[in-house]
């Protein structure tokens, strides 16, 4: 039987948890937005957050390539949680699951930037 996107997303959530949103607003944790580039000019972005789009993460989070975003490679080597952030969950869930597998410390936020905005935490237009 072949999976559906609906599977990938269960699996991934039953291996690394989630966060809410207050949760990781309030949190030392690096926010990782997977968000492609416009949809955060569609509806905002988390101050401080780190882009990287789904598409580029392997290459971006691998802290032994050149294309390493360094703050991403900062928390993988100093085991600082990545709460990882897109439009409703699901991109966020399979990207936490190749964290976790890549060696970091991460977990999705519930319900992506729009639970995010629901519980009236701070974005930048």
């Amino acid at each position: 039987m072949s999976k559906t996107m609906k599977d990938f997303v269960a699996e991934a959530r039953s291996t690394t948890g989630v966060v809410q949103p207050d949760e990781a607003h309030a949190s030392e944790a690096l926010i990782l937005d997977v968000r492609e580039a416009h949809e955060l000019a569609e509806t905002g972005q988390v101050d401080g957050a780190v882009h990287v789009p789904r598409g580029f993460l392997e290459a971006r989070a691998d802290p032994t390539a050149g294309s390493a975003h360094p703050e991403l490679s900062q928390a993988h080597g100093e085991r600082t949680p990545v709460y990882v952030l897109c439009a409703s969950g699901a991109r966020a869930a399979l990207a936490a699951k190749t964290l976790i597998e890549m060696g970091y410390d991460a977990r999705p936020i519930e319900g992506g930037i729009q639970a995010w905005r629901d519980c009236g935490l701070p974005v930048v237009d």
